[in-house]
């Protein structure tokens, strides 16, 4: 017998979005996508009935309405529909379209046809169930601030063409390897991409083939820091983090040990009530924030690890 999907459907105020695409990731949704609905935002996301039930879709709702009432915000509407297995996969994709985000970067849905004409860096992408379309905010705040440290390395790193030629970054739950690729368009020597899903890690080698990225430059892997420490054979220059926050103050003692002394990193997937924690978790463990952005409640953090080696 197929297997069947719940697509849930919830509409709420824009403030809120963001806070439910953490829940629905906390919760184990696979495939999110959002679209405008006048003033409120229409959030769809996909459970299998194999691991939820309905007692299960009921608690969800609770804990969206909770949510809303931490942010002080109206409660959003959760409504739910049963799919077969083959039309899961692909349905939101209906509802994600090209998107250009900072100065630089154009996302491009990989079913779709390339812009005949664009001056921005663009990335093709089919996330496939990873996390990492470019419609969350905190997807879009990595990129953007990647954007701004890649156009600021010192000329050392910086070689002929504008690629930084021994710059090697590691990016923690690479998702559909959005981060990865995006770093090493913008002149990054390697990424070396981790992820505990190994369907993240299967949707971060299609993307890199996508974009015609040099398997040598990508390096995706199965686990995590752990991991890493394995595969590098010497600190990295550069993390990206985009995970939920207490995934991220787990792993902070264990990122130092793939850092060097002015190691930069850029955490995000924090709400804004968990940033204290998360800078406090860095901070104890020897790293200096150096700039904080806010946008629709969810927070980045960049940081650098003035370590003592």
């Amino acid at each position: 017998m197929a297997n069947t999907w719940w697509e849930l459907q919830i509409l709420c105020e824009p403030d809120l979005e963001e806070s439910i695409f953490w829940r629905l990731e906390d919760f184990g949704c696979r495939g999110t996508a959002s679209e405008n609905k006048g003033n409120s935002s229409l959030v769809r996301a996909y459970l299998s009935t194999i691991q939820t039930q309905l007692l299960d879709l009921a608690a969800l709702s609770l804990w969206l309405r909770q949510d809303a009432l931490c942010v002080g915000v109206s409660s959003p509407t959760l409504q739910w529909q049963l799919i077969d297995e083959e039309d899961w996969a692909t349905s939101w994709k209906q509802y994600w379209h090209p998107q250009e985000i900072g100065d630089r970067f154009l996302i491009n849905p990989a079913w779709l046809p390339l812009p005949e004409t664009t001056e921005r860096l663009v990335i093709r992408l089919d996330p496939g169930v990873a996390f990492g379309t470019g419609n969350h905010a905190t997807t879009q705040l990595c990129l953007e601030s990647l954007e701004m440290r890649l156009s600021g390395v010192p000329q050392s790193f910086v070689g002929t063409g504008g690629k930084h030629e021994h710059l090697v970054i590691a990016d923690i739950g690479c998702g559909s390897g959005i981060l990865s690729i995006g770093a090493l368009l913008l002149g990054a020597e390697k990424v070396y991409a981790v992820d505990n899903d190994p369907l993240a890690v299967q949707s971060t080698i299609s993307n890199g083939a996508l974009n015609d990225i040099n398997s040598e430059r990508l390096l995706p892997a199965l686990g995590s820091v752990d991991v890493l420490t394995k595969l590098l054979d010497k600190p990295v220059d550069g993390i990206v983090c985009n995970i939920l926050a207490h995934v991220i103050i787990e792993l902070i003692p264990e990122m130092s040990a793939i850092a060097k002394p002015e190691t930069w990193a850029i955490f995000s997937g924090i709400l804004l009530e968990q940033s204290k924690a998360v800078a406090d978790a860095l901070e104890e463990n020897g790293w200096v924030v150096a700039i904080f952005v806010e946008t629709q409640r969810v927070v980045l953090l960049e940081c650098t690890a003035f370590l003592s080696k």
